[in-house]
């Protein structure tokens, strides 16, 4: 997972003034230099800001911070410092660069982002409670997507509305009544990623589009190996365990269904979410 983005003053570079009206000049272009690059937290999640110390910032330059979600630079930033925030999410050691225009690289170092433990998250059903481990190291996006649905309690009173015996089970997207609530804006596919659907794991729900999954996860309630993508932009991403309550997933998949609201494979009577909370 890889965040980049390109940071250009307007009109600032000489190699860019004839786009911007002005004409050509034989004059070298100015390359900028960093002599430092100061975070101000390394938190799990949590925004933190890249303060970038130097001289002729305002001509152009790259920041690839990898570790990092969207990259966003503040307003005020000056010719000798910039200020980039993003939202932490790619838990190891991950070098991050930046570089001039050209592709000279200006400065690299390291974001070293450790966890005491393994994120987990509790799910109460209506057959009983499932303790979910999630997997931040193999899958930071799918991973960061499926808390923030956990956390603004999108998940409370929905259902499993997809249960095919001995394969999945399904939810995370409807209410009892076959509707589908408004989602945060779908996520990139991350595969391969070293995790593979096999008996009592988690992953993500997707349309025909690679890039489609939001809020719909899976259980796997067999070994589904012929759903992991083995190239990239393909399978389903695995992002995490069942650590408490494979008997409750064996509960849910067998039960009765029928079809339903356009859709087969519905559970008569709703298997309803009754809570969703991060405990770990």
């Amino acid at each position: 997972m890889k965040a980049t983005t390109w940071l250009l003053g307007a009109c600032a570079s000489l190699v860019l003034l004839s786009g911007c009206g002005g004409s050509k000049s034989d004059t070298a272009a100015v390359v900028p230099s960093v002599t430092k690059v100061t975070t101000d937290q390394v938190v799990y999640r949590k925004v933190t800001n890249f303060t970038i110390t130097g001289q002729n910032l305002d001509k152009g330059y790259n920041a690839s911070i990898p570790a990092c979600l969207t990259i966003t630079e503040l307003a005020g930033g000056t010719a000798t410092q910039r200020v980039l925030s993003c939202k932490l999410v790619n838990v190891g050691s991950t070098t991050y660069s930046i570089t001039a225009a050209n592709g000279t690289t200006l400065y690299s170092g390291l974001v070293n982002l450790t966890l005491p433990a393994q994120p987990q998250v509790t799910m109460t059903t209506s057959l009983g409670t499932i303790v979910l481990e999630l997997n931040p190291a193999k899958a930071p996006i799918t991973v960061d997507n499926f808390l923030n649905y956990v956390e603004s309690g999108f998940y409370v009173n929905k259902i499993f509305h997809r249960v095919i015996k001995s394969a999945i089970v399904q939810g995370g997207g409807f209410t009892a009544d076959l509707q589908q609530p408004t989602t945060l804006a779908a996520i990139k596919l991350e595969t391969p990623n070293g995790l593979s659907n096999l008996r009592g794991t988690i992953a993500m729900a997707r349309t025909s589009d690679a890039n489609s999954a939001t809020a719909q996860f899976y259980l796997n309630a067999a070994d589904n190996t012929g759903f992991d993508g083995l190239t990239a932009g393909t399978g389903y991403a695995v992002f995490g365990k069942i650590v408490t309550g494979l008997d409750i997933m064996d509960k849910i998949n067998v039960v009765p269904t029928t079809t339903a609201g356009g859709m087969s494979d519905v559970p008569v009577t709703p298997v309803l979410i009754n809570s969703m909370v991060q405990t770990q």
